[in-house]
């Protein structure tokens, strides 16, 4: 079983590009973020027509998240609990039955927080503090959970190619780095350096002073698994290429695979 998870930048301007992914990859489970489309706006047809069952939480213009799925999609929640006010489109979680029993994921975009010295670093910090509250409470469940999606959070050096470059911003604060830890550390595994810790990988590159072309990115999408969605992990990878398709996203998407 293939989970994957892929920042899109906007799926209507990319849409070509999503199915012809989902055609060559067969993924079974997909998150995508930052759709900037409504619910209703959404391009579903090109990816219902390849089998795929489609969840969304859209905001218009900004955020947005959703979740793809070859099976049905069921127990559907949107928004992050912890703050009635926030209307931010930036987290869906479902539950996907397997023939392992049943997965819950979650299909997330946690705010950038730049620039520093305004209003969105502490919000990025108080969603960080939501996602870890919650996070918590479903790993008291005990079963397979997956937390999917762009964190915005470079989590060590090593997963920058120029890590002063990220000094002053608000993805690689110690503040912002610390809750990403403070996460994982509930229990959760970060699939792909568990099976991965090459230097030189990455998922971002920025569309600015060829960093695609200068491998110059960053590693902040990531999956992150409970242990028992752990116990079935198989193998994580990202897939760069797509980063050189025309018309991309600056994110690719990452993938692991899981015996279910």
């Amino acid at each position: 079983m293939i989970v994957a998870t892929w920042n899109v930048n906007g799926i209507k301007s990319r849409i070509d590009n999503v199915a012809a992914w989902l055609e060559s990859r067969q993924p079974d489970v997909v998150c995508l973020q930052e759709l900037k489309s409504t619910d209703e706006t959404v391009p579903r047809e090109p990816i219902e027509r390849l089998g795929y069952n489609v969840a969304t939480h859209g905001q218009k213009g900004f955020n947005g998240v959703a979740i793809l799925s070859k099976r049905p999609i069921e127990d559907v929640r949107e928004r992050l609990p912890g703050d009635d006010a926030d209307e931010q489109a930036r987290y869906i979680e479902a539950v996907i039955s397997t023939d392992a029993g049943a997965l819950r994921i979650a299909s997330l975009y946690l705010p950038n927080g730049n620039p520093l010295g305004s209003e969105k670093f502490p919000y990025k910090l108080a969603w960080m503090e939501r996602l870890i509250a919650h996070a918590r409470n479903r790993l008291a469940l005990e079963e397979p959970f997956i937390l999917a999606g762009d964190y915005n959070v470079i989590p060590m050096p090593e997963d920058a190619r120029n890590a002063d470059d990220w000094r002053g911003d608000a993805l690689f604060q110690p503040e912002s780095r610390g809750a990403f830890r403070e996460l994982v550390n509930l229990g959760f595994t970060e699939s792909y350096r568990a099976c991965d810790e090459a230097d030189g990988t990455y998922s971002f590159w920025d569309y600015q002073a060829g960093a695609w072309q200068k491998n110059n990115g960053i590693r902040i999408d990531h999956l992150l698994l409970s242990p028992q969605a752990t116990d079935m992990l198989v193998s994580a990878s990202i897939d760069k290429e797509v980063r050189g398709w025309e018309k991309p996203s600056d994110h690719v998407p990452v993938m692991v695979q899981l015996a279910a």
